[in-house]
């Protein structure tokens, strides 16, 4: 890419945002990071990247960033992964995720518009489709969330596609399905303590951290009868987000709403079987009832951002990413051992 423009990546700390600033470093593009810490870590921040501590909230912060970054007056780019992600705790305490993902997001968005920056690419979610009618999901399916975390991300493209309508700003709205793995390089992962993911809770049981895994349903209407999903490697993902950069310079006054995924799905049991394999040892599974909301299969069409973006995926392998799961978790355990 012959332009490249500075970013700004928010919630850089975090485990996408930080495969997402390596993505940009690793292609030569100019980084910068603002991160609360609420779930973030300091030591996932490259070191060279201009770290700046504080709330996306903060407009005056906001905008001495931007000047200080060279974002505005028609340049520069913000790539947002800010933000809460786990959908039971939106359950019980809606009015943070409103907050810290929709609030929060309108705040970025007017200090962005306000300094005239060009780009901005949003960190969504397949809960924004609730309980899809059929699977492979698709872009145009309906938009029916069935918890606050699917609304509060919803109602944030919604507000992008407001605001490009409305000034001279272009976004990228990426719907993720299940993110998975680590950097292969073991520069970064996943490191949150309690984490809900699958792979990294049944990665942490092999490895001695938990003591058994749950299953939550086995009478659904799949092959094995425990819940199908699509799983994306977080380095895939990441990559995705700067082809995604590329595409909105190349195409000013046109954004996009995209699915990531592979389009491939692996059930609750085939995970924790690849587990087994590639760490060489038996997780213990407890079985046991479905929880409320989760569908029997969520798996992505990916042919729109295979059509729009040169995207070719370099770890669509679950061993892969259960692998460079297993090395993170290992690597993790010395940083904070």
């Amino acid at each position: 890419m012959d332009k490249q423009i500075p970013v700004l990546v928010t919630g850089g700390a975090g485990y996408i945002g930080s495969h997402a600033v390596l993505a940009l470093l690793d292609r030569g593009w100019p980084v910068a990071v603002i991160d609360n810490f609420t779930t973030g870590f300091r030591f996932a921040v490259p070191d060279g990247v201009t770290l700046y501590e504080g709330d996306i909230e903060d407009g005056a912060l906001l905008a001495r960033i931007f000047a200080e970054q060279g974002i505005g007056k028609g340049n520069g780019a913000i790539m947002h992964f800010a933000g809460s992600i786990v959908v039971p705790e939106s359950v019980e305490d809606p009015l943070k995720y409103y907050h810290n993902n929709t609030v929060k997001s309108r705040a970025l968005l007017d200090a962005a518009v306000k300094a005239g920056a060009a780009h901005f690419i949003f960190s969504s979610t397949a809960a924004t489709y609730g309980i899809p009618e059929e699977s492979p999901v698709r872009e145009d399916m309906p938009k029916t969330p069935i918890n606050p975390y699917g609304w509060s991300k919803l109602m944030t493209e919604q507000m992008l596609a407001d605001t490009a309508a409305a000034h001279d700003i272009n976004y990228c709205a990426l719907r993720y399905f299940n993110v998975a793995g680590a950097d292969p390089q073991a520069r970064s992962g996943q490191s949150t303590a309690g984490a809900t993911h699958l792979i990294k809770v049944a990665v942490e049981a092999a490895l001695g951290k938990r003591d058994s895994v749950s299953v939550f349903g086995t009478d659904y209407d799949t092959p094995d009868g425990t819940g199908v999903r699509d799983y994306i490697h977080v380095s895939d993902l990441a990559a995705a987000h700067v082809l995604a950069l590329e595409e909105l310079i190349a195409q000013p006054g046109t954004s996009m709403t995209m699915n990531c995924g592979y389009g491939r799905g692996f059930s609750v049991l085939e995970v924790l079987d690849a587990v087994d394999r590639v760490t060489n040892m038996q997780i213990n599974r407890v079985l046991g009832p479905r929880r409320a909301g989760d569908p029997d299969s969520l798996i992505s069409d990916p042919a729109r951002i295979k059509s729009t973006l040169p995207w070719q995926p370099q770890h669509a392998d679950l061993d892969a990413i259960v692998a460079h799961a297993v090395a993170w978790e290992r690597k993790l355990a010395d940083i904070s051992g």
